[in-house]
């Protein structure tokens, strides 16, 4: 909240400084008629406008009612395009029409071969070249992601947080008396966000060069030891278009060719931005509206009490929620398999998930924020962006993490006082929905392993799991 009305305040006060003429409705001004339509309303009568043009808006709700207040005008009206995807809105539709999944990787590689990047033709730039060997991608594969999966030991040390500081007390003050809901840690007078183009390209241009290199290693990486590591920390700029996603590709690529990161470093950074960004807003649009009502597997149980305070026995979700309390972030691998792990595990309501994680990040926004949690996280949708749910038991969180060192509960029992939640959970959730699931073909081994399971075992681990669910709240 403090990010995006310090943004624009800035924009206002640049653009004003370069001399165009800037009417900034503060919330607490006294012509603010306290709704958007509203102010539209009084501004164009205040200045006898006869046409209003307005960017194309990237959430839903503010697309249906700017196209309902345009409606209702008598004078010219039109929308434009915010020019700052790759890809227009529909565009994931009609690449994949009729069919029942949406495979990202087919997408990645649609849109690397038309915008040529990190391509051989495009390296190489002759015409026998494109010939012999048309649209192939450098290194002769498509994705690294096997190679970007390290644990990080430690070393290399996590780089220091040179973000500028910026002190926003008087402007928060000015929220909190506008009554605007909001939780989490505010750090008004250390906020360490770019409020402008230049400091986030300058943040950009540190990433690339100091932090961009170890990257690929340790991108799926999670560590008490540090809450960013090596991750670009620029989504909150690119999504309130501070940055362009194809100035940030191409420094990414160029870093490549001058040989200062891997070609796999190079590809999973891109791989984000390129694929997966533009491939989640084309689900939002086409899914949209009620995609956030999704809920295949009908869980309702609301979200525990330290979802608020990160206080929990449970180290990895003590750290992962507390640092997002904090930081107003977390990385892709922390939010995933970490909160929406055990969010899917324990039955939580999605919809209540997803306002959660669409209030707390400062990166999230609805078109990013709902299909990533409720389509990829949860798997309330059924399957559309996820081929399987994303889950698993305290092995995988132990292998990228150092969370299970010192936790309150045993990542080896999956019985008992002691026992790792994620464990009896992680068997129960697949048991349950065995009549969703049981026919995914990408389950086919915890399935022949949950068949092996003696009849004593399994019934162990369901009352293991009823007793943790009971308990949510004091886990």
């Amino acid at each position: 909240i403090i990010g995006i009305f310090a943004g624009m305040r800035n924009l206002a006060e640049q653009l004003s400084t370069k001399g165009h003429r800037v009417h900034y409705v503060a919330i607490d001004a006294q012509d603010n008629q306290q709704s958007l339509t509203g102010n539209l309303a009084w501004l164009i009568d205040h200045y006898k406008v006869q046409c209003f043009e307005y960017q194309e808006p990237d959430e839903y709700r503010l697309d249906q009612q700017l196209k309902d207040f345009t409606a209702s005008l008598s004078l010219e009206s039109a929308m434009v395009s915010s020019e700052h995807f790759y890809t227009a809105r529909e565009d994931c539709t009609a690449i994949f029409k009729g069919q029942k999944q949406w495979l990202m990787e087919r997408f990645y590689r649609l849109m690397r071969t038309k915008h040529q990047v990190l391509m051989q033709d495009a390296a190489q730039g002759s015409k026998q070249d494109v010939k012999q060997k048309p649209h192939q991608p450098l290194g002769g594969q498509w994705n690294f992601d096997q190679e970007n999966r390290k644990s990080w030991p430690g070393s290399p040390a996590e780089p220091s947080d040179t973000r500028l500081r910026h002190n926003h007390q008087l402007l928060w003050e000015s929220i909190q008396k506008a009554e605007v809901s909001s939780f989490g840690q505010p750090q008004a007078q250390d906020f360490r966000w770019p409020v402008n183009r230049q400091e986030a390209l300058a943040h950009l241009e540190i990433f690339i060069r100091d932090i961009l290199p170890e990257f690929g290693n340790f991108q799926d990486a999670m560590s008490t030891k540090g809450w960013r590591l090596f991750h670009s920390l620029i989504s909150f700029a690119l999504n309130t278009k501070m940055l362009n996603p194809q100035e940030v590709v191409l420094k990414a690529e160029q870093a490549f060719r001058n040989e200062a990161v891997s070609l796999a470093t190079a590809e999973g950074f891109i791989r984000q931005i390129l694929g997966w960004r533009e491939y989640i807003r084309g689900i939002y649009w086409a899914q949209m509206p009620g995609y956030d009502e999704s809920n295949v597997f009908e869980h309702h149980t609301p979200l525990p009490e330290w979802f608020w305070s990160g206080q929990t026995k449970m180290n990895c979700l003590s750290h992962a929620i507390g640092q997002s309390l904090e930081h107003a972030y977390a990385h892709h691998i922390q939010r995933l398999m970490i909160i929406g792990n055990f969010s899917l595990l324990a039955g939580l309501d999605p919809a209540a998930l997803h306002r959660w994680y669409l209030g707390i990040y400062i990166d999230a926004f609805e078109w990013v924020e709902l299909p990533n949690t409720v389509g990829m996280s949860q798997y309330a949708d059924g399957g559309l962006p996820a081929t399987k749910p994303y889950v698993s038991s305290a092995a995988y969180i132990d292998r990228m993490s150092d969370y299970c060192k010192g936790c309150h509960y045993n990542k080896k029992l999956r019985e008992g006082e002691k026992a790792c939640p994620f464990n009896a959970l992680y068997w129960d959730f697949f048991e349950r929905n065995k009549e969703k699931l049981g026919n995914n073909f990408r389950l086919g081994m915890v399935y022949r392993n949950l068949e092996k399971m003696d009849e004593a075992a399994l019934s162990a681990l369901k009352a293991q799991a009823t007793i943790t669910l009971a308990k949510l709240n004091a886990l």
